[in-house]
């Protein structure tokens, strides 16, 4: 019978409903340990739940939304094979968004789109952003997994994720809080985090030759394993900063580097400095930079350089602030201070030589 002749199916067309069943039943276990004493029902509504009755302890609760991605970083596990690591980027981008401004992360939704349904691949995927949420002390109540057969090949996939956090509105972190004489605290990232992943895609495979299987000496590993390093997240360190120490703002330093995501955060009236002398950062960024014969400057706009997230703190708070870091084992130290603005067009600058 020809093809005209014959009825048409989902199935038929590339989307496999049961892949996608046995996939949601694999995830759930992992589901399961996100769950806040918020969260109502289980996976597989058409809705995730949350008991908002818990912000009645708020006197005047604010609600923080982000959302975001992983880039072109989810390439790198595909080639390798490697599925249960991106979800800790995919938590890390959005709720170190959120803690910015002081917020608690509450919960996340994600989506993941394939061109092929592979369960245990959505699984392990799932995994990962579960095992993010409760580095984040959020619950994952809920998602999609969409297939685009024909759109996307049998092997490729992105994520995306949503995020909602709450804060009470007289401990709202911004710009308005942030005062001359206030120091700026450097939290070492993990590695390139999920940011700047196309410059680095360019560099070390189009312009070095080099390959994922590579073992490279600096690293102690291969360039693949250094390259899918999972995102460092710091919303519970943040957020216990806060408790501890007085805190007038937060910077997480994702995508358009230190000095830009910075800057977001100062007031017009003021300026940051940064001293790269503060730090060495970490091989993968020497090596990124040589390879692509990249200018510093470039750099700098594109990685994060060694640092995820900034805390910004009064001159008094310093010691206890450094001291609840370490406490909680976050590599931090005092990178940089807010001054007038003066003649300073920008809101914060880098200045001197990273140390060796």
């Amino acid at each position: 019978m020809s093809s005209e002749t014959t009825g048409a199916s989902y199935a038929a067309a590339g989307v496999d409903i049961e892949a996608g069943d046995r996939a949601v039943e694999l995830m759930k276990e992992w589901v399961k340990k996100t769950k806040r004493p918020e969260v109502l029902g289980g996976l597989g509504g058409f809705a995730g739940l949350f008991d908002a009755s818990a912000l009645k302890r708020y006197e005047r609760p604010l609600l923080a939304s982000a959302t975001d991605g992983v880039g072109t970083k989810v390439d790198l596990a595909r080639k390798m094979g490697v599925y249960d690591t991106i979800g800790h980027d995919l938590v890390g981008m959005v709720v170190d968004d959120l803690v910015v401004c002081g917020a608690e992360p509450l919960f996340m939704t994600d989506y993941i789109c394939v061109g092929k349904v592979h369960p245990e691949r959505v699984a392990a995927i799932v995994k990962g952003i579960a095992e993010g949420c409760v580095l984040a002390g959020c619950a994952l109540v809920g998602g999609e997994t969409a297939e685009h057969p024909g759109l996307l090949g049998p092997d490729d996939f992105d994520v995306a994720g949503a995020g909602t956090g709450v804060v009470e509105y007289d401990q709202l972190l911004g710009a308005d809080r942030i005062r001359e004489g206030d120091a700026v605290i450097a939290m070492a990232s993990s590695g390139l985090h999920s940011n700047g992943y196309s410059l680095v895609r360019h560099v070390v495979f189009d312009r070095a030759g080099m390959s994922l299987g590579q073992h490279v000496e600096e690293f102690g590993r291969t360039l693949g394993e250094e390259l899918l390093e999972p995102t460092k997240i710091y919303s519970l360190d943040c957020l216990a900063l806060t408790r501890t120490a007085e805190v007038h703002g937060f910077s997480h330093i994702t995508g358009g580097g230190l000095a830009n995501n910075l800057a977001r955060v100062i007031p017009d009236h003021l300026h940051a400095t940064v001293d790269r002398s503060t730090w060495t950062p970490g091989a993968v960024f020497d090596l990124v930079g040589k390879a692509g014969n990249v200018e510093r400057l470039e750099l700098e706009k594109t990685l994060n350089m060694g640092v995820g997230m900034m805390a910004i703190v009064p001159e008094a708070s310093v010691d206890v602030a450094l001291q609840t870091l370490a406490d909680r084992g976050v590599d931090a130290w005092v990178a940089g201070e807010i001054l007038a603005r003066g003649d300073h067009r920008d809101g914060a600058e880098l200045t001197g030589d990273y140390a060796k």
